[in-house]
């Protein structure tokens, strides 16, 4: 694999022109760990820093414009500020921020989930999809009595030491720095899309859920076939677990009620954020009545002590398919690049998304050779770092940001927007062979 050197001069010209966030990122080292306020906004030798976005475009403090594809990390499927949540936003401000009582906007908002979500027979909101997901396996405990939980490598479910293991190479069920051996010792790490593992895992009959991001781990990078989806049914059914369906990212993205709705499978419980608050904080827990009844009040204190989880929190509380449309024409653009430029990675994805695949090892036939089916997992979930910051601070030169591995498309990135992108793509490429990176 070719490295990237400690400077370059694709570093050197990324530095040079961005000195207002070099500025800031300095300022950043002395009050952050990292510099930073989010582990995916690390990047060398500083991250980019954003004065103000609209539509399909941000501004950075430096005043260059960039076509953007982190989507609020995957929240934004209508693009930044677009009027209607903007005017929406501003008009309750005016009305109030936080009633410290019930609402009807609350009840509108949970009417709307259940209506959309297939599994969503009651909703409880918290104020992130880590909450949403520490909730759900609290709940499948409650009801089931078990403890024990399974997860797949790869696939990520927030940073609560209950689930936040086996998220990345070597894929262990080991603790991390400050999680406790007893909590890790309840999770069982499975390889993805392996039912014969979780037949096995489950004969053992102290399994009280099984949770996936349901179209694969990390944004799909590993993408799940619907057919082990829809085994996974039928195994965690016939013994007595729970499925949780992760939708976090794949909530009101892959389809207005989720991926469920797109798989036909409908799971225990369901967690989702990002999409669901319009890129502000919050998420939800949703999900069968009677799993879902284990957060309600009950007639006396030995029962509430039993059969109740105590849950407060201060802020509870068809632009699908042409968003996928405008991901797909880009994949293909992009793979007709690295066809014609003889450049091994490929570019992939199934909905409004595309991911980069640097370790293919063949340039892609043609535009329409995104299959990426019969490969390996941990070759579709290696991170690749060095040519990831390259090829993003590259594309930062040519007015294009994403996270450096895969990108979100919304309801913005229009056709003209889709052409910059290509011919910022074109251009990267070739920098990075310059640079012998690609």
């Amino acid at each position: 694999m070719a490295r990237l050197a400690a400077s370059s001069k694709l570093q050197d010209s990324y530095t040079e022109a961005l000195p207002a966030s070099r500025a800031l990122y300095e300022r950043a080292r002395r009050l952050f760990p990292d510099a930073v306020t989010h582990d995916n906004r690390r990047m060398q030798p500083f991250p980019l820093y954003i004065a103000r976005a609209e539509g399909a475009y941000k501004w950075d403090v430096d005043g260059h414009r960039y076509v953007d594809y982190w989507m609020g990390h995957g929240a934004l499927l209508l693009g930044h500020s677009p009027r209607q949540i903007a005017d929406a936003v501003s008009a309750q401000a005016l009305r109030g921020t936080h009633y410290g009582a019930c609402h009807e906007k609350e009840v509108e908002w949970g009417e709307w989930v259940c209506r959309l979500v297939p599994s969503a027979e009651r909703v409880r909101f918290t104020a992130s999809g880590t909450e949403a997901t520490h909730m759900a396996v609290r709940l499948a405990r409650a009801f089931t009595g078990k403890r024990h939980v399974v997860k797949f490598a790869g696939h990520f479910h927030g940073w609560h030491e209950g689930l936040e293991i086996g998220v990345r190479p070597p894929y262990e069920a080991e603790p991390e720095a400050g999680q406790l051996p007893e909590v890790v010792d309840l999770v069982t790490v499975l390889p993805p899309n392996d039912i014969v593992a979780v037949r096995e895992r489950l004969a053992k009959g102290d399994v009280a859920a099984v949770i996936i991001e349901p179209t694969g781990g990390h944004f799909g990078s590993v993408p799940a076939p619907p057919s082990f989806v829809a085994a996974l049914r039928e195994e965690t059914r016939r013994a007595k677990a729970l499925l949780i369906f992760d939708e976090v990212v794949t909530g009101f993205r892959v389809a207005p009620g989720g991926a469920q709705e797109l798989l036909g499978v409908r799971p225990d419980l369901t967690t989702m954020a990002k999409i669901l608050s319009g890129g502000l904080p919050g998420g939800a827990c949703a999900g069968r009545e009677d799993v879902m009844s284990y957060l309600a009040t009950k007639a006396t204190a030995e029962e509430n002590r039993r059969a109740k989880i105590a849950h407060a929190g201060t802020f509870n509380g068809q632009a699908i398919r042409f968003a996928n449309q405008q991901a797909a024409k880009l994949r293909y653009g992009m793979n007709e690049i690295l066809a014609r430029e003889s450049v091994p990675w490929k570019i992939y994805g199934d909905h409004s998304d595309w991911k980069i695949f640097f370790g293919a090892g063949a340039p892609p036939r043609d535009g329409s050779d995104q299959s990426v089916q019969d490969v390996d997992w941990r070759r579709l979930d290696a991170k690749n770092a060095e040519q990831s910051r390259a090829l993003r601070q590259a594309l930062i030169l040519h007015g294009v940001d994403f996270n450096g591995g895969r990108a979100l498309v919304g309801t913005c990135h229009t056709d003209e927007i889709l052409g910059q992108t290509v011919t910022a793509f074109e251009a990267a490429i070739r920098d990075m062979k310059e640079e012998g990176l690609a």
